[in-house]
């Protein structure tokens, strides 16, 4: 089995390894938390890894309490009972702790620490992160229990205005966790359904930021090689849960997807944003649906970039049609389903949804111009099944 474990500083300080959780109370001490604030989601609150850790910390001389009212799309009124729960407690820092529900929200959490404006004031448009007071941030450790959103690494946050039920994006670049814990070890217990979704999630970074045209060969090729981990290790790792290195190169694959992100993303997002507010869809899993109905649309745009990726991959055919059969061949082994209509989206939310879709910021990066009435045969096509050309 090869050694995974390593140190990185990019895109922040990241202790990467089997085991290395038992390095988050130290982590926290390096931040100058003295009683940090732990924040996970309310699946993952009795999991015993969670209490494990916070008594480690309490063992450490750090007291710790647990915040665990973050559902599983996090609102609005959950990163204020955060702060509420921050402010009450005393606390001095945050240890977000989970998946992208709960990193998002606790990232939203540490950022609305000390703030006077409310959240939606940071939304990420134009320079509304200038906004934000800087020393009213609370230091933050990020701890990932799932291989998808890889949102230990970024620096934004996705959170649903329940006013709108619209998601929005909040970013600084301070968001941008100081210090991240990446042990493949807190993934082993995520049921094969999850792990899929969660895994299909980070390939959706990956190939929508490989696919749009904002130069940045950098994150292109954090992409290229994010997708040749998934192809070899998300069939392995749904398989065999217990798969410690294919845990960890899945790990590395959604921390990396987070990054290449920075080149943009597109339809994809999108138009997974407002099925996941409107119908609480899991974000990977929709993104995954998806996928190759904007695979096709963008066609004309990505056809030279799918070859050099089919390349890559080591794929009969350097071609966009063996992308496109690739992705189709690994959602169908994955048990993925092939329609928004299995998600329980119906025909008549296809006008709501296209508007939501146009309005999303990620519509400006697809590589393809798409607008509302672009969406609506694209969200009509996915309710449907429909893959013609």
């Amino acid at each position: 089995m090869t050694d995974l474990r390593a140190d990185w500083s990019y895109p922040t300080s990241v202790r990467f390894g089997a085991g290395r959780v038992s390095e988050l109370a130290g982590a926290c001490r390096e931040l100058g938390m003295t009683r940090p604030l732990f924040v996970t989601d309310r699946g993952l609150a009795q999991a015993a890894m969670v209490h494990a850790a916070i008594d480690a910390n309490g063992a450490a001389g750090l007291p710790t309490a647990l915040f665990a009212e973050v559902q599983g799309n996090p609102v609005e009124s959950n990163v204020h009972d955060g702060v509420a729960a921050f402010k009450a407690g005393g606390h001095d820092g945050v240890i977000a702790f989970g998946g992208g529900s709960a990193l998002d929200a606790a990232k939203n959490i540490a950022l609305m620490a000390g703030q006077d404006r409310p959240l939606l004031d940071f939304v990420d448009e134009g320079e509304n992160w200038k906004r934000v007071d800087v020393d009213g941030m609370a230091p933050l450790v990020a701890v990932p229990t799932t291989a998808g959103t890889g949102s230990e690494v970024g620096r934004s946050a996705v959170v649903t205005d329940e006013t709108a039920q619209a998601k929005r994006l909040i970013f600084h670049p301070r968001m941008l966790p100081p210090i991240v814990i990446s042990d493949p070890e807190l993934t082993v217990g995520l049921p094969p359904e999850i792990t899929a979704a969660v895994g299909m999630d980070a390939l959706s970074h990956c190939l929508e930021a490989y696919s749009t045209h904002f130069y940045h060969p950098m994150s292109a090729g954090i992409a290229l090689e994010g997708m040749r981990l998934i192809d070899r290790w998300l069939p392995v790792v749904v398989k065999d849960g217990g798969h410690i290195e294919g845990r960890g190169h899945m790990l590395a694959a959604a921390s990396m997807g987070a990054v290449a992100f920075q080149k943009g993303l597109g339809a994809m997002h999108a138009m997974s944003h407002p099925v996941s507010a409107h119908y609480d869809t899991h974000h990977g899993l929709t993104n995954a649906v998806v996928m190759p109905y904007v695979l096709l649309y963008n066609r004309s745009e990505i056809a030279d970039k799918m070859a050099v990726l089919a390349r890559y991959l080591g794929l009969a055919e350097a071609s966009f049609d063996a992308v496109l059969d690739w992705v189709l061949a690994l959602r169908r082994d994955l048990g993925i389903p092939h329609t928004l209509a299995d998600l329980g989206v119906p025909a008549d939310a296809v006008p709501r949804l296209a508007r939501e879709a146009e309005a999303d910021i990620l519509t400006t990066t697809n590589p393809r111009a798409v607008t509302a009435r672009d969406y609506v045969p694209l969200y009509e096509r996915a309710i449907a099944g429909d893959l013609t050309p």
